[in-house]
């Protein structure tokens, strides 16, 4: 089933979200980036919870039919980084995220507010 790329980055986000994902940012890459068009940026207080954030995006989108094309990180729990394409999604835990800062390096980038409630 094709999916456009915001959908699938909506359901990344609301997929970490339902696992209390803390401090989600959705930031739109099409324009500054050739690699991708989200990135989903998020923190996990344990590795326990950054690899359970993780299944969840994992689990959710496979209800799509949509299968990463990689995923590095996940037997650590440190920093998850999952690969759908025009959708890259990065779990930290706190240490790390700050110490990366990614939202730092892409401040360009448009952050996307979500209706999740919707």
């Amino acid at each position: 089933m094709a999916t456009d790329s915001k959908t699938k980055s909506l359901l990344c986000l609301k997929a970490a979200i339902e696992k209390k994902a803390l401090d989600p940012v959705l930031l739109e890459m099409r324009g500054i980036s050739s690699v991708t068009d989200y990135f989903l940026i998020c923190t996990g207080k344990s590795d326990r919870q950054v690899q359970a954030i993780a299944r969840s995006i994992e689990e959710t989108l496979e209800k799509k039919g949509i299968r990463p094309l990689g995923q590095e990180g996940a037997i650590h729990g440190k920093w998850i980084l999952m690969d759908y394409n025009d959708v890259v999604v990065h779990i930290f835990l706190e240490p790390i995220r700050t110490f990366y800062d990614l939202e730092g390096i892409w401040s360009d980038a448009p952050r996307i507010e979500p209706k999740l409630g919707a």
